[in-house]
């Protein structure tokens, strides 16, 4: 395996267009990903790939519609195309290719032991194979910008390994071909939580079913605050952060991954007071956030054209980098007449 020669150390990461982006995904992502943008050579793309992992829950035309909607979330959120490579998956046919490849190189074990294929089988009418094996597919993604690091929440955690342990295996097997990448959890902000379920984290399919769940980020200013001002608490009347609930705790992640501060800082504010005041002040925080990101939001999607100029450079700069990876690694497991 050659060392890749860039300056800075190169994270990549993606959401898949389904569902609604939420003001967790913004917090726990996006927000991250801008701040990174000096720091780090950045790929960011939409993976579209991964949302036929239950195809009966896709529509063509819904899915092609959210992709764009997801791209232009990115760049309203703060993401400069002319710092950061945004792309859209299944345009850059490499990751498809080398997902098959890893599958391969993939145990049946490794892949049933992922928690997420056991949570989201349970319940699925049908399980595809795709559900299955779509672990490979995000090592693919990973591995093919020899990503130094992976922004994740906690609970993605697993699926770096599973991509380290894909990536040793088939050096192990093949030679050197793969860097092994780490996963990048940020302390506040990535893993906030459904309002109307405070114990399970907010959730983009959740969210279209049942309202109050999330904010999403093109919500309309009344239902941003009618969904936390009705966000799940306690019994209780006062904060007592010693004893908070798990939706008060949430409350005070949302305003403190919004503001900078440390939740501790936060709870101290309003320790005493009633819930009602750090309700008004989260609603106020979060629509301050989400006001000029919907306007930059509507620009993006107003000028015909210019989304459509973004991707397709961000395509062809991904291509760059991922084809010779997956050229390299097609040589090494003996794939076609090139030696």
């Amino acid at each position: 395996m050659t060392e890749s020669n860039h300056r800075k150390p190169r994270v990549l990461s993606g959401v898949q267009p389904s569902g609604a982006l939420h003001i967790g995904n913004y917090l726990g992502a996006l927000l991250q990903w801008k701040d990174l943008q000096d720091t780090y050579e950045n790929f960011f793309c939409v993976v579209d790939l991964h949302a036929l992992t239950v195809p009966e829950n896709v529509k063509p035309a819904v899915l092609r519609e959210k992709t764009l909607e997801v791209a232009a979330l990115y760049l309203a959120s703060g993401i400069d195309p002319k710092r950061s490579t945004v792309f859209v998956q299944s345009e850059v046919s490499a990751h498809a290719e080398l997902a098959w490849v890893l599958t391969c190189a993939s145990p049946l074990g490794w892949l049933n032991r992922m928690t997420q294929f056991k949570s989201k089988s349970e319940s699925a009418h049908t399980v595809g194979a795709g559900l299955l094996t779509y672990p490979a597919l995000m090592a693919a993604d990973i591995l093919l910008y020899e990503a130094d690091q992976v922004p994740v929440g906690a609970d993605q955690k697993q699926h770096i390994e599973f991509a380290r342990d894909v990536a040793a295996r088939f050096n192990e097997l093949y030679g050197p071909t793969f860097k092994l990448p780490n996963p990048m959890i940020p302390p506040t902000g990535a893993r906030i939580m459904g309002l109307d379920a405070p114990e399970q984290k907010m959730s983009k399919s959740t969210g279209e079913k049942a309202p109050g769940h999330a904010i999403g980020l093109l919500d309309a200013p009344n239902a941003v605050k009618k969904a936390i001002m009705r966000a799940v608490t306690d019994t209780g009347s006062e904060l007592v952060w010693a004893e908070a609930s798990p939706g008060l705790k949430n409350l005070v992640s949302i305003y403190a991954a919004i503001s900078g501060e440390t939740p501790d800082v936060v709870a101290a504010r309003y320790e005493g007071r009633g819930y009602g005041y750090l309700k008004k002040d989260v609603a106020e925080a979060v629509e301050g956030t989400l006001a000029p990101l919907r306007a930059r939001y509507a620009e993006i999607r107003g000028d015909v054209g210019y989304l459509d100029s973004v991707l397709d450079a961000g395509a062809e700069r991904a291509r760059a980098v991922a084809d010779p990876v997956l050229a390299r690694a097609k040589i090494a497991a003996g794939l076609g007449r090139t030696r």
